[in-house]
């Protein structure tokens, strides 16, 4: 795939996210939703320095599947099943109760490959960053449910992704003192 192309999907998977986010905002009630997919692609390429054209797209569309009605099928016929398969990984099973669901999902991350760690890793650095905008409460919620996520990423973590996974920790510890 030819540099071009890259771009084109990329710039597809952004306006795909948009749509498909539309009318949705983060928990502040004040930030449009799609500004979370864009810190992480912003995360995964400017701070992790990431440019797997795969990675990228399936940062910007990594809540696609779990937070609107889109399914696996819309984000294979869009962008192929690669990125379908990551952005599926990064996805919840809604229909499980929650300690299964979180369960299920920590199990996922502990095999899952280096691009889903990637962008589950900049998916965390953005919540962990945008913490700040909630309750002590919440925060301190988002801090501890984190901690088993990047207890499961660490896990036979490839080389490639450790040097993203150390300023997630670094970040962690630093949120986890206050």
């Amino acid at each position: 795939m030819n540099q071009s192309d890259e771009l084109r999907l990329l710039l597809e998977a952004a306006s795909f996210s948009t749509r498909a986010h539309k009318n949705q905002f983060r928990k502040d009630k004040i930030t449009p939703y799609t500004a979370h997919t864009f810190r992480v692609f912003i995360i995964l390429r400017h701070v992790f320095r990431v440019d797997h054209p795969i990675a990228l797209q399936s940062a910007l569309l990594h809540d696609s599947i779990e937070d609107t009605d889109t399914d696996y099928d819309d984000i294979q016929e869009s962008f192929g099943k690669e990125v379908a398969d990551c952005v599926a990984a990064l996805t919840k099973d809604m229909r499980l109760p929650e300690p299964e669901r979180e369960k299920e999902y920590i199990r996922c991350l502990s095999g899952a490959n280096s691009l889903v760690r990637w962008c589950k890793l900049a998916d965390i650095y953005d919540n962990l960053m945008d913490s700040s905008s909630l309750s002590p409460k919440a925060q301190q919620a988002t801090i501890s449910r984190v901690r088993a996520y990047l207890d499961a990423i660490a896990e036979n973590c490839p080389a490639e992704v450790k040097p993203a996974l150390d300023l997630v920790e670094i970040l962690w510890k630093d949120l986890n003192k206050s």
